[in-house]
């Protein structure tokens, strides 16, 4: 074989293998990039005293997919949540909620279903089957305790002053005039008790001149005796 038949066949051999490596690559993205039931997720929730199941979408491809929500009792189907609901995925992820004021525990299938150019991609549930929480939902509590003071005191005072009691004085008593009584006639004369009174306070008519009388006449006798007394001592010293 000539060398350039042989560099021909080499350089087909390494373009078919070139080509085969191509061909498993785009599948690998391909399949990367393809919506299966692994991109999707479920939860149970509250939104406030209601609750709530939210199924997510990761799938990056975007592929609509129909979800529809079934309450499950010893594996098998009770009743749909609502009304199937259509979700566009993305990287980041895409949501879509169903009311329901689920039970503790209570138990949920998702079902997904993804059709993209008539081809079905995804006709599967989320394994495994989604549980609602073990406590429900209740609303916020807002209400003041029974043991919290309110903010107005009870014995605030009222804005308008009781009245006080009735504590008039009593009227004053009415003049003797008013009782009919007539005052008599004022006298100038002064009566017999009220003289004798001033004759004791003044000391007229009482024995204070005699009193005196005879202190002045003891006062002369002693002052006497002492003048011969000294007199006789006198004469005795000579």
């Amino acid at each position: 074989m000539s060398l350039s038949r042989r560099t021909a066949t080499r350089s087909v051999r390494a373009l078919g293998v070139t080509a085969a490596s191509a061909a498993l690559a785009l599948s690998a993205a391909g399949s990367a990039i393809a919506c299966e039931i692994g991109d999707f997720s479920a939860t149970a929730a509250c939104d406030g005293a209601k609750g709530v199941i939210t199924v997510t979408d990761k799938d990056a491809s975007g592929v609509p997919a129909e979800v529809t929500v079934f309450l499950e009792n010893n594996n098998a189907d009770v009743r749909q949540v609502g009304t199937a609901q259509t979700v566009e995925g993305s990287a980041k992820g895409v949501t879509v909620s169903f009311a329901e004021d689920w039970e503790p525990n209570a138990v949920y299938r998702v079902h997904i279903n993804a059709v993209k150019n008539g081809k079905e991609l995804v006709n599967a549930d989320i394994k495994p089957f989604l549980t609602a929480p073990a406590k429900a939902c209740k609303a916020d509590d807002t209400s003041t305790p029974s043991g919290t003071p309110s903010d107005t005191p009870s014995d605030t005072p009222s804005d308008t002053p009781s009245e006080p009691a009735d504590t008039d004085s009593p009227a004053p008593s009415e003049s003797s005039s008013d009782n009919g009584a007539t005052p008599g006639p004022v006298s100038n004369d002064v009566s017999p008790a009220a003289q004798e009174s001033n004759l004791a306070e003044t000391g007229a008519g009482s024995n204070t001149g005699l009193i005196a009388g005879i202190a002045a006449l003891l006062v002369v006798l002693g002052g006497g005796a002492v003048f011969f007394g000294m007199r006789r001592r006198g004469s005795s010293n000579r």
